[in-house]
């Protein structure tokens, strides 16, 4: 994996392949969202989609906000990468969108995790096992009960209390002391 991040680092790459190829779907999505400045100085947006993404459903717009890093479709705070309605706005103020992108997505930052090495591991026949120096006691409480009717685990209340009955009641005429 080390060396895959050195070929991308050496292809010219900054970022992990996942990630660049969420960009360009986010891109191509973006074309055609339309884009309406509310503030430059705030940098804040509003993107509306001209083709629903799910049929049956109007498209949805949404507010961007490029100085906190904050878009309503919730996936720019999530991911820490661009959604295609902050691609958008970038694309019609002419910003650079890689900036959005976390340094937790870069290259560089991903190969130190494989630049540690692993020892190799010996044959696995060649390990040396201590023998079982303890004996394992089995917990009874936690075998379940074969036989009989399953026992409630309900933590019983005032609410289950019946109420006292006068005794049998009929049930033709209502009446107590007879069925």
């Amino acid at each position: 994996m080390g060396q895959q991040q050195v070929n991308q680092i050496e292809a010219g790459h900054i970022f992990v392949e996942d990630i660049r190829d969420a960009m360009v779907a986010n891109r191509r999505m973006a074309r055609s969202m339309n884009v309406e400045i509310y503030s430059r100085r705030f940098e804040t947006f509003r993107v509306t989609e001209t083709i629903g993404r799910r049929p049956g459903l109007p498209p949805r717009s949404y507010r961007v906000d490029l100085r906190n890093r904050q878009c309503d479709c919730r996936r720019f705070q999530t991911l820490h990468y661009p959604c295609a309605h902050v691609v958008a706005a970038c694309a019609k103020v002419n910003l650079n969108v890689e900036q959005f992108v976390e340094d937790v997505y870069t290259l560089n930052r991903t190969l130190r995790v494989w630049e540690n090495e692993f020892p190799v591991l010996p044959d696995l026949s060649t390990w040396e096992v201590p023998p079982i120096t303890f004996e394992l006691v089995l917990d009874r409480g936690l075998r379940r009960n074969p036989r009989g009717r399953p026992q409630s685990t309900r933590i019983r209340n005032e609410m289950d209390i019946r109420e006292k009955s006068d005794g049998t009641r009929c049930g033709l005429c209502r009446l107590a002391g007879h069925n």
